[in-house]
């Protein structure tokens, strides 16, 4: 068979195209993930684009890659050094990204995995835990943890478009898929819940044992992947990285110092959200806060902690019949601590409560706040330019059909 014929089949076998679907459509969009995936990747291999982890750490702290992306092609042997560089989980800290930089490489189902943890709470961890632990025996092996491929792959390969057309959707993990915009995830994490607790141990009898090893597998599994993932090295896994990109937007603000000014830590709360006044918001805290002591790391990572356990303080506010009505500081606080643990300082609630008091009565709107702080959540680690249409994968696609790839 040509290769045009096999990748025509191929093609074919892989996704599915409504007859009113037109490839010269100049209405291709990509999902959401994968826009900004290949907006800030910059290694490829073998044909398939990958992060690297200093990529990665990008794309979660800025809009934008510093510089043009141009996609470094990897040899087998600088792949291997890579890999023989990449230290082991127990080795892990809050710096591994950051010392890796372009040592490394992360595919696009681990960059879902990676932005999940970013919005995880830490009691959600072992829930995570169990989900890859598909023999129950307390420990995770490297075929186990593939079941995370695997689901990606198994995925319905129909998605149905917001005017009723079937998009193209690659059943593989290949960047290279489009999917409606107004399918963007409730939360990825329930997905992949879902479908792990479906997945049965025999669908991965028949996994590629040729497969691309990545920085996160050796990571995990070691170079010949017989290492296994026990919680304690998984949790402080997951620990650290919130915290590495955390360290970072920190450091970001604070110019070498301990603390950031109120001023910037509303900035930086306001940033991945749709707010159309964060000129007002950043005006209320100057007029607010007279007397600046600033936020100290500790106090910013405990509220990022606590916006990780957003729902279940929705929740909380709603048995104390908080939800309709404006709250005060000690209430506020109050709720935080019984829905996630977390004590909160009082200069970080007065800070907080001054962000959001457009008023100046010293109370919260708790519907304000809940609203902004949900979009926050949900646009850091998604955030893309919605009107922005990616219309390479047609040329792309074009060209792969008739250079016979």
């Amino acid at each position: 068979m040509e290769l045009n014929e096999q990748w025509t089949k191929y093609y074919n076998s892989t996704f599915y195209i409504d007859k009113t679907f037109d490839l010269d459509d100049e209405d291709v969009y990509m999902s959401s993930h994968e826009t900004r995936f290949r907006l800030f990747s910059s290694m490829e291999y073998e044909g398939q684009l990958y992060m690297t982890p200093l990529n990665f750490i990008e794309s979660v702290t800025m809009s934008e890659p510093k510089n043009k992306r141009i996609w470094k092609s990897l040899t087998k042997q600088e792949l291997e050094q890579m890999l023989t560089d990449t230290p082991p989980v127990f080795k892990g800290s809050s710096n591994l990204f950051r010392n890796l930089r372009h040592r490394g490489i992360i595919g696009y189902t681990e960059y879902i995995f990676l932005l999940c943890i970013l919005t995880k709470p830490h009691a959600g961890f072992k829930i995570a835990f169990n989900m890859f632990d598909a023999d129950g025996n307390e420990m995770v092996d490297k075929r186990e943890f593939l079941v995370l491929e695997e689901i990606f792959r198994k995925k319905k390969d129909r998605k149905v478009g917001a005017d009723g057309l079937c998009l193209p959707y690659s059943a593989s993990t290949q960047v290279l898929r489009t999917e409606a915009q107004h399918l963007e995830p409730r939360g990825i994490w329930d997905v992949l819940r879902k479908g792990a607790s479906q997945a049965l141990f025999s669908d991965l009898e028949n996994m590629d044992e040729n497969m691309t090893d990545t920085t996160l597998l050796v990571h995990f599994f070691g170079k010949k992947g017989k290492a296994e993932l026990g919680f304690d090295d998984f949790y402080r896994f997951m620990d650290n990285l919130q915290t590495e990109v955390l360290e970072i937007e920190f450091l970001s603000y604070s110019k070498g110092l301990p603390i950031i000014s109120e001023e910037d830590f509303a900035r930086i709360l306001l940033r991945f959200t749709n707010v159309d006044d964060i000129a007002g918001y950043l005006d209320n805290v100057r007029k607010s806060i007279t007397d600046e002591k600033g936020i100290t790391f500790d106090e910013f990572r405990s509220f990022f902690q606590f916006m990780n356990n957003l729902e279940d303080f929705a929740i909380a506010m709603q048995m104390y019949n908080f939800a309709n009505r404006s709250i005060g500081q000690d209430e506020f606080a109050r709720a935080v601590y019984v829905a996630t643990g977390l004590k909160l300082t009082d200069h970080l609630v007065h800070t907080v409560f001054h962000i959001f008091d457009e008023d100046r009565d010293g109370q919260l709107s708790y519907k304000e706040f809940i609203g902004v702080m949900k979009d926050r959540l949900h646009r850091r680690a998604f955030r893309v330019d919605d009107k922005k249409k990616f219309t390479s994968f047609k040329s792309c696609l074009k060209k792969e059909i008739s250079s016979g790839r």
